[in-house]
């Protein structure tokens, strides 16, 4: 099943669910809507929170930690630059809807400081996403593709012929005794560590955000 038949499909369910739930129900026979609307807009709350927060740590924690170490390491490299954009720009749509909604109910005069504190950090994860999709993560995908840090690096390695290991020992290894090698790994690392910065900011501030909101959860 191709991946937009299952994205229609997911869609379907939940608009069935939505058009045959209590609260539609009973709105509707009432007359009005608002509750309807204050469902659908908490909806949308939720599914963007829990939306950037599974990709965030499907991306970061597992899937990356998988790819990392079972693919060649050029390939790894190749396969992340498709990935991030794609992640930081869903992370980023998925922020400033959580923001919004979070906001819709909520006058910032009229809430109180842990409110005011959960408001601050999903406008931080947006901020920290913001700053990946824009700046990090182009110049890192530059030094990826055709930047010319990635092609020197490259090319080094493949006269060491290292590069299409598992994992980055023996680019360490090599390293020690070519100071070319070095010295191109540093230029990267710099770029790819305010990357990683981001992201773990980004993440950090929906983890914190994510108690607040199970702290609102009654069963």
């Amino acid at each position: 099943m191709d991946p937009i038949t299952q994205l229609l499909i997911v869609i379907a369910f939940v608009s069935i669910g939505i058009l045959f739930s209590p609260e539609t129900s009973r709105s509707g026979s009432d007359g009005g809507y608002s509750s309807t609307i204050s469902t659908l807009i908490k909806l949308a709350h939720l599914l963007s929170f829990s939306i950037a927060w599974g990709a965030a740590v499907w991306g970061v924690l597992i899937g990356g930690i998988i790819m990392f170490w079972n693919l060649p390491r050029h390939q790894f490299g190749n396969l992340r630059s498709k990935i991030f954009p794609v992640y930081f720009l869903t992370a980023t749509a998925c922020s400033v809807i959580s923001t919004i909604t979070f906001a819709y109910d909520n006058s910032w005069r009229l809430m109180e400081e842990k409110e005011k504190l959960q408001l601050l950090l999903l406008l931080s994860s947006f901020g920290f996403n913001v700053m990946n999709l824009f700046v990090f993560v182009p110049m890192t995908i530059e030094m990826m593709d055709d930047g010319q840090v990635m092609r020197k690096r490259h090319k080094v390695e493949r006269e060491e012929d290292i590069g299409e290991e598992v994992g980055w020992w023996k680019n360490r290894l090599v390293a020690k005794h070519n100071p070319n090698l070095a010295a191109l790994n540093k230029t990267f690392a710099v770029v790819h560590g305010f990357a990683a910065l981001a992201t773990i900011a980004s993440v950090s501030s929906l983890a914190m955000y994510s108690w607040y909101l199970a702290s609102k959860i009654h069963f």
